[in-house]
C-alpha cells in the first residue's frame, strides 16, 4: 500500500468555497483505479487543506497524477504552495499498532 500526502494553501478561495468545491469533486475520487480512500483535511487558522490518499501501489497513485483528475488538483489555480509526498505503508507495524483503521486496512491490502 501507498500513502500520498497532499496540503496546499488557498489562493483567491475561502474556506468556505474550498468546503463547497470539495463536497461537489468529492465523489469523482470514488472511481479512482487503485485508490482505496481519501480523507480530506483543513486547518482553517492555519491555511492549510489538503488530502491522504491511500492507494494501493505506487503504480496506481502515478496513474491519477497522470489523469485529468490528478492535473486538476495539482494545477489548481486556487491551491498556492502545493506539496505532494509519497510513502510506503509499514505493514508490520501498522498491523502491531491495533485497532479498527489498522484491521480494516490490511483486509483491503489482502483482499487486493
Amino acid at each position: 500500500m501507498h500513502v500520498q500526502i497532499v496540503n496546499f494553501s488557498l489562493k483567491d478561495m475561502t474556506d468556505a468555497e474550498f468546503r463547497a468545491m470539495a463536497n461537489e469533486v468529492a465523489p469523482a475520487f470514488g472511481s479512482v483505479p487503485g485508490l482505496l480512500g481519501k480523507i480530506w483535511i483543513a486547518d482553517a487558522g492555519k491555511d492549510t487543506y489538503g488530502g491522504v490518499y491511500l492507494w494501493q501501489d505506487a503504480a496506481a497513485m502515478q496513474g491519477y497524477l497522470a489523469s485529468d483528475l490528478g492535473k486538476g488538483v495539482t494545477g489548481n489555480p486556487h491551491f498556492a504552495n502545493l506539496t505532494s509526498r509519497d510513502f510506503e505503508m509499514l505493514s508490520g507495524p501498522t498491523v502491531g499498532s491495533g485497532g479498527r483503521v489498522a484491521a480494516s486496512l490490511m483486509d483491503v491490502v489482502g483482499a487486493a
